[in-house]
């Protein structure tokens, strides 16, 4: 059958050469014309066919579909009419002339000019969104009006080049391909029967590259809107909902009685960690269990799984799939929404300034604090959510460098490897613990960012991929540390709290195991140690939840052996008390969708910008 529509295309291909280039047509030199274009046009488009459409077969052709077939007929059209426009300038029957300068020079230049940029943008538009899916997944449309609107330093270099690499450097490539043919002056001409005819001239092409560039940006843009669900940004800033602020129960005011003797708190975030890592007997998606020793750990623990295996995890919230964002859901209860009309995230003191945070909770209960990380705070304005709710020391890759725990100068990945953060970390919570005070440590890991994440020199490279190879060494290390924890004078009064910020980003890693769209993927979440009484909850309070990160708060609050009134924080429901959360009690679909809307609550009384002259002012 694909022989059949390759050779339709080629016999058409013959007779429009016939027609118009063919002057004695006589038997003979019919023949050679028709069997001239099928062999050209059968070879050549079954052989596009198979190593650029990636067809398997043309003689076995039985999960071919309609578009297939129409497919290969118009490429096959499109290769006849090629050659014979090669064909036709070989031999003289077409030839390209130079015209003179248009008397309009000014408006022309501007119209070429304006093409030029409308071609640049759709491809930008278009290559932006197919690298920014590749490098970090589904992107939501919160989240990508938040990483446009906030601050940048301390990014890993990879992520720049990248994007140099890939958008910017092919936009610019058809970019100057459309300019060499666009503004160099030339008319097409026809030669038949010893008469020239003009079938093309610079007009034309002018016009043309107009339509071809106004078609570009629209299907670039149209492209980059469904990609990263730009609808989501119109729900932000367009429509509105109360739900925020129906459910919201301010921690500030809020009844929270502290036991007598205050526990610690250890918070380990751990980069794009999720339980697809695990073999599938536990309930991931791995032939092998990338996470053995963190499996292990986990087990003595409190796991919060959606399903009816131990181990699972929250569902993907609005507001919640990135790295700052899963830290705002789980020290304010709240999803992290796109600001009102300006930056609100990027500036001291107006980092949600009218959230009441879990730092700002433990810092009015006497707890020391400290907020570890091997990148720059910097990045994404996360020393503001700190610096400006709480009593924290931070102590990020700026602070290293300043106080001598790194060479200066020195950069690995985002800044220092985590194995020098978890020896960090050691001296620092031993610190904290030499204080006599209660003390919160949080800190985050960064070796299994993507892409392909950091594995050191030396470590075993057990995996056929490097992303897993950097999974497997950093939970390593991770249990490393937590086993140090477990052996110190102050672990019995002591939480940890484990999770993966949000789920992974490294879309290689995934075509390279084929996973399928359809598998549900969860953040990896265990609390060790929480305060005497929890550990006894039983399988019906820890399964088949419909939880987010913004329940963290909570749950991490009651794990210290709090009693909270009403077991609700921010928007957040305590995962320990087995009351019904948001998703469970509202539905996800419903609370998803009404997240995503505005809210006039979140604007003014979290973000504190009510409109936009007060936006302007700050």
């Amino acid at each position: 059958m694909v022989i059949l529509v390759v050779t339709l295309a080629a016999l058409l291909c013959a007779a429009a050469e016939i027609f118009f280039n063919l002057e004695e047509k006589n038997a003979k030199n019919i023949i050679k014309v028709v069997l001239k274009n099928l062999v050209t046009v059968d070879v050549i488009t079954i052989g596009i066919s198979k190593f650029l459409f990636k067809y398997k077969h043309f003689l076995l052709t039985g999960e071919y579909r309609a578009k297939d077939y129409l497919l290969l007929f118009v490429t096959g059209l499109a290769v006849g009419l090629l050659y014979q426009a090669f064909v036709a300038i070989v031999y003289g029957k077409v030839r390209f002339e130079k015209v003179e300068q248009s008397r309009h020079k000014h408006l022309v230049r501007a119209s070429k000019v304006i093409s030029t940029v409308l071609v640049f943008l759709g491809m930008f538009a278009k290559t932006g969104t197919d690298w920014g899916r590749e490098a970090f997944g589904k992107v939501t449309g919160d989240q990508l009006i938040i990483n446009l609107t906030s601050p940048t330093e301390g990014t890993e270099m990879g992520v720049y080049i990248g994007g140099f690499e890939g958008p910017v450097f092919i936009s610019l490539f058809v970019t100057v391909i459309f300019c060499i043919v666009l503004f160099t002056r030339f008319k097409l001409v026809y030669k038949f029967k010893e008469k020239s005819f003009t079938v093309f001239n610079d007009m034309a092409k002018r016009i043309i590259a107009f339509l071809l560039a106004v078609t570009v940006l629209v299907l670039g843009v149209t492209y980059g809107v469904k990609g990263f669900r730009l609808d989501q940004v119109f729900s932000s800033y367009f429509l509105k909902s109360d739900l925020i602020e129906e459910t919201y129960v301010d921690p500030e005011t809020a009844n929270i009685k502290f036991p007598e003797k205050k526990r610690n708190l250890i918070h380990i975030y751990l980069e794009s960690m999720e339980n697809s890592f695990l073999s599938k007997d536990l309930g991931g998606y791995m032939d092998e269990n990338l996470l053995p020793e963190l499996t292990e750990v986990a087990q003595t623990g409190i796991v919060f799984s959606d399903t009816d295996n131990f181990f699972g995890g929250p569902l993907q919230g609005t507001g919640t799939q990135w790295s700052l964002a899963s830290m705002v859901n789980q020290v304010t209860g709240l999803p992290m929404k796109a600001p009102g009309w300006t930056n609100a995230y990027g500036a001291d003191g107006n980092f949600l300034p009218g959230a009441f945070t879990l730092g700002e909770l433990l810092e009015r209960e006497g707890y020391e604090q400290t907020c570890m990380i091997g990148a720059s705070a910097k990045f994404g304005g996360l020393d503001y959510l700190y610096s400006t709710h709480g009593n924290w020391k931070m102590m990020d890759y700026n602070f290293a460098l300043e106080n001598g725990l790194i060479p200066k100068g020195y950069k690995v990945w985002w800044g220092y490897e985590d194995d020098k953060l978890y020896e960090f970390a050691k001296d620092e919570i031993t610190r904290l613990y030499e204080t006599g005070k209660p003390f919160n440590f949080t800190m985050e890991t960064a070796d299994t960012h993507r892409p392909d994440g950091y594995l050191p020199p030396d470590a075993p490279k057990p995996h056929s991929s490097p992303y897993a190879n950097a999974i497997s060494n950093s939970t390593k290390d991770t249990v490393e540390f937590i086993k140090w924890i477990q052996q110190q004078p102050f672990y019995e009064n002591t939480t940890i709290v484990i999770i993966g910020d949000h789920l992974s980003m490294d879309t290689k890693f995934f075509k390279h195991y084929n996973f399928p769209a359809s598998y549900h993927r969860t953040q990896f979440n265990v609390i060790l140690n929480p305060a005497p009484g929890l550990e006894k909850v039983g399988k019906d309070i820890t399964t088949n939840r419909k939880w987010a990160n913004w329940d963290m708060l909570p749950t991490i609050v009651a794990s210290l052996g709090c009693k909270i009134e009403g077991e609700r924080l921010g928007v957040g429901t305590n995962l320990f008390s087995g009351v019904k959360t948001i998703y469970e009690e509202k539905g996800v679909e419903y609370v998803d969708k009404e997240f995503m809307k505005g809210s006039d609550f979140y604007n003014n009384e979290i973000l504190g910008v009510d409109n936009l002259s007060d936006a302007l002012k700050k």
